[in-house]
Parts: C-alpha cells; sequence; structure tokens
C-alpha cells in the first residue's frame, strides 16, 4: 500500500465493515512501546513511541507539550491524539514525553522544571532517542512552552523541519530567530485567532526574521485548540506527510479503543476533557 492511499481502516462505504466515528479517546491501531531517555545531565524521561501497525513509519513527529507547571504533559490533548491518530490516517511516528520533573498516566520523569534552561538537554535526549531508533524525517512539534523549547533548543541536524502550534515568544529570542533563519529549515507556527499571548498579526511580525516561516492563521482558535484538534492534525500531516489527502477522516472501519480519562479525575488539565481550566493558557 502506497503512503497516501486510504488505509485498510479508513472508511470505505464499498466494503460490509462497520464504521465508527473518530471520538476525542478514540485509539487507532499502531505499535506502542513505552520508552525511558536519558539526558546528559543524568535524568531519565518517560514518554511513548506509537508507530504504525503493519508499516514503517514515512516521517516522525517529536512532541514537546505545554507548560507543566499550568497542566502541559505528554497527554495534553492536541498531542495524545496525535499519538493516537497518525500512526493509523498517516504513516507517522509520533513519540511524545514528559519534560524534567513532569507526571502524567505513563508515568512522572526525574529531576524539577527548569524553567526553560534545563530543558534543553531533554529536547536533545529526544532528538538523540529518535535518531538511534532510526526514525525517519524528524519534525518537532512543540506546544506554547514546548513551541518555546523547540525554537531554542531544536536546531538540530537531524531535524528536517518544526512546527509549533500557540507559540507564545516570550524565551525566543531574536538569536533564536537567527539560528532558524540560517538553517533554512520550514518553520511553520499554526497560530489561533484569539491566542491570548500572541496573535496572528504579532506572530507574522516576529516570525519576519526566518524568511521559510510559515504563519498559519486558525480563524476562531484560542490558545489551548479546544473543538480545533482536528485542523491542527490535518495541517501537521499537510506538512509532515504531505502525500496523504487532508482532511483526515473522521470515521474508521476497524478495531479501536478507547483511553480512561479517569486517570486525570483529581488533575485540573485539559488533557482528556478539552475544556480549558483556571491557569492552563500558560499565563506565565
Amino acid at each position: 500500500m502506497k503512503s497516501g492511499q486510504p488505509h485498510a481502516g479508513a472508511a470505505d462505504s464499498s466494503e460490509d465493515v462497520p464504521v465508527t466515528e473518530i471520538r476525542a479517546n478514540s485509539i487507532l491501531p499502531a505499535r506502542r512501546d513505552e520508552i525511558e531517555m536519558h539526558t546528559v545531565d543524568g535524568l531519565g524521561l518517560v514518554g511513548e513511541l506509537a508507530r504504525p501497525a503493519e508499516r514503517d513509519p514515512v516521517a516522525t513527529l517529536v512532541c514537546l507539550h505545554p507548560l507543566p507547571t499550568h497542566g502541559g504533559m505528554m497527554d495534553s490533548h492536541v498531542l495524545r491524539k496525535a499519538a493516537w491518530r497518525l500512526p493509523a490516517l498517516a504513516d507517522l511516528a509520533v513519540l511524545r514525553f514528559n519534560t524534567r520533573g513532569t507526571a502524567s498516566l505513563r508515568g512522572t520523569s526525574e529531576g524539577t522544571f527548569g524553567g526553560g534552561v534545563a530543558e534543553q538537554y531533554d529536547v536533545a535526549a529526544a532528538i538523540e532517542f529518535a535518531e538511534f531508533a532510526e526514525l525517519p524525517a524528524i519534525w518537532l512539534l512543540g506546544w506554547s512552552f514546548g513551541a518555546e523549547l523547540v525554537l531554542k533548543y531544536g536546531s538540530d541536524p537531524a531535524v528536517v523541519g518544526v512546527i509549533l502550534l500557540s507559540p507564545p515568544l516570550r524565551l525566543t529570542t531574536a538569536e533564536d530567530l537567527a539560528i532558524w533563519c540560517r538553517s533554512g529549515k520550514p518553520v511553520i507556527a499554526l497560530v489561533p485567532e484569539f491566542d491570548d499571548n500572541l496573535r496572528p498579526a504579532e506572530a507574522g511580525a516576529r516570525f519576519a526574521a526566518i524568511p521559510q516561516a510559515e504563519v498559519v492563521p486558525v480563524r476562531g482558535a484560542k490558545h489551548l485548540w479546544v473543538g480545533d484538534a482536528d485542523t491542527v492534525l490535518d495541517e501537521v500531516v499537510r506538512r509532515v506527510n504531505p502525500a496523504v489527502p487532508v482532511p483526515l477522516p473522521r470515521d474508521w472501519a476497524g478495531p479501536m479503543s478507547y483511553g480512561d480519562a479517569s486517570g486525570y479525575a483529581d488533575r485540573t488539565v485539559a488533557a482528556f476533557a478539552d475544556v480549558p481550566v483556571l491557569g492552563a493558557d500558560d499565563a506565565e
């Protein structure tokens, strides 16, 4: 099967197979491995690597989550939807992990929050893991605080491009942007129309420092992408595996399981429920 053709589980009215809507907690088939990565300063970081169930991936997403002091983690809703859907729908490998001191159902990474400085070692560890695993075409996908980490520490020879979700550009310096300018690599910023930190017009002005940067305004969207995860995944796939038609299927004909939200019942995060919570907008 060539990449870009409908997969076996994509809804096909010509087959007498029950078709199920892909919902927020739907988990499509994939090879999923719990992983632990190690930083140069001696910490173990927990994560997961999801790959297509029956094919080799054509490209890789290494995901950097939002601010952990405001609920961000590897299960923040856009990132876990990427991991749960894109191996099956777009032939992508998706690597997501908790930065130092961050906890989720997968576990807690060692260390403590580094304020966006010590996390440079976490970014390096994730890229190194993807290289050693021989994953193809490594793209970094950073959301909010994760976008800052991508811009500050992600310019590695192994990285072919980056996609930024709701980039605040609070920690990112002019020199950071200049590094990406010199790299010539794709820099795509998905910017919500009503973002709390950086809106499309200002983003366009800031990213003008990177001639190859593409700022994609998303009409009606907000910082947490509540109700807009499908749009985000479509835009990600459009860049990372353009052979796959978008919009992606919203239905699936084949096996499907479902994520359990109960593990986060006592946590104020918008990881599974897809609803904003007080303070979860990376205010700092």
